[in-house]
């Protein structure tokens, strides 16, 4: 049973039943992105006072430009999964093909692999806006024994085992799932501890708040430009509140805690949509249907969705599921 102020540590030991499989390499792979976690906050915290913020003068695999704590956290996740021998595999949103690990006892011998986005809305951090870093877990599905193959990252959302996220703000915030709903813990920074402060996280059914970047309004399809003045008519319980970070962890974390819709639609400018299906999509879809809401790419549940590539993009629309469910029938409508 969780219990509140319950550390994360004291969580997983007793959780760890209900996990798929409780060997303990799983509980051991979360105590390692804790431990990533708190080195990058870490870091984050010190922006402003040396030189980690701005560009690293590098391109990324996805065409962006690279912000100096991107490498760095990046650099974190992957060098603290190694040195753990617990993980097979990694894939990056920031790398442009997936690292096979090799453990020094036996090699190939671990059963996980982890995609992640390191550091979800950088650009934010020289203007002291929160960041988060998200992260998907799946058990291979080639064998024990060989070299991680690119099979073994394009399962789709459903076979994910666990997924988080880890926002840093104006308190830092790891929020997870192994398929046995959402908590979240903060961390205390005096103590270097995560403490269970929001147990059992649901989205409600409605919600009040959307969020999407209306800058891009004359390029989305007609559907969700309908959908975007349905949220602002005076009827009902409207017009919608907007609220939009530009930070896809904060928007989330935001409308799971006061019920909302985030969208991020294809557009002229985007026609695959811009978010990463296995890196961004997918963790938080399984996080969003643990808590009771859903996840959708206007047609098609995100989670059911075969990835045929490791940076593959997908339109994503998550939050309360009735405001999903809204959305979908205006963009099926339209696209009849």
């Amino acid at each position: 049973m969780a219990r509140k102020n319950q550390t994360l540590g004291e969580f997983i030991i007793e959780n760890q039943s209900e996990f798929q499989y409780s060997s303990g390499e799983l509980s051991r792979l979360i105590n390692s992105i804790r431990l990533a976690a708190k080195m990058v906050n870490h870091e984050v915290n010190k922006a402003g006072l040396v030189d980690i913020t701005g560009s690293a003068g590098e391109i990324n695999t996805q065409g962006e430009d690279q912000q100096k704590l991107d490498v760095l956290a990046n650099d974190t996740f992957i060098r603290t999964l190694t040195n753990r021998e617990i993980v097979c595999g990694i894939a990056s949103e920031e790398n442009d093909d997936f690292i096979t690990i090799e453990g020094h006892k036996e090699n190939h011998s671990n059963k996980y692999v982890v995609l992640m986005d390191p550091l979800d809305g950088s650009s934010n951090i020289d203007v002291n806006v929160s960041v988060g870093t998200i992260f998907s877990i799946y058990r291979r599905v080639t064998p024990v024994g060989t070299p991680v193959q690119l099979e073994d990252f394009l399962q789709p959302g459903s076979s994910q085992v666990a997924a988080g996220y880890i926002v840093y703000g104006t308190s830092t915030m790891l929020v997870y799932t192994t398929g046995h709903g959402v908590n979240g813990f903060t961390l205390n920074p005096a103590l270097g501890t995560y403490y269970l402060s929001h147990p059992n996280m649901k989205f409600s059914e409605d919600g009040n708040i959307y969020s999407v970047n209306e800058g891009n309004y004359t390029h989305f399809p007609q559907g969700v430009k309908d959908y975007i003045k349905y949220c602002q008519q005076d009827e009902g319980d409207r017009p919608y509140t907007s609220r939009y970070i530009g930070s896809l962890v904060s928007d989330i974390h935001r409308n799971m805690i006061k019920g909302g819709i985030y969208m991020y639609p294809k557009s002229a400018k985007a026609p695959n949509g811009k978010l990463r299906l296995l890196y961004e999509c997918n963790p938080m879809a399984f996080i969003a249907e643990q808590a009771g809401g859903t996840a959708s790419d206007g047609h098609t549940r995100i989670m059911d969705l075969k990835p045929t590539e490791l940076h593959q993009r997908v339109p994503f629309f998550c939050g309360s599921k009735n405001m999903v469910a809204k959305v979908e029938e205006f963009i099926q409508k339209h696209d009849k």
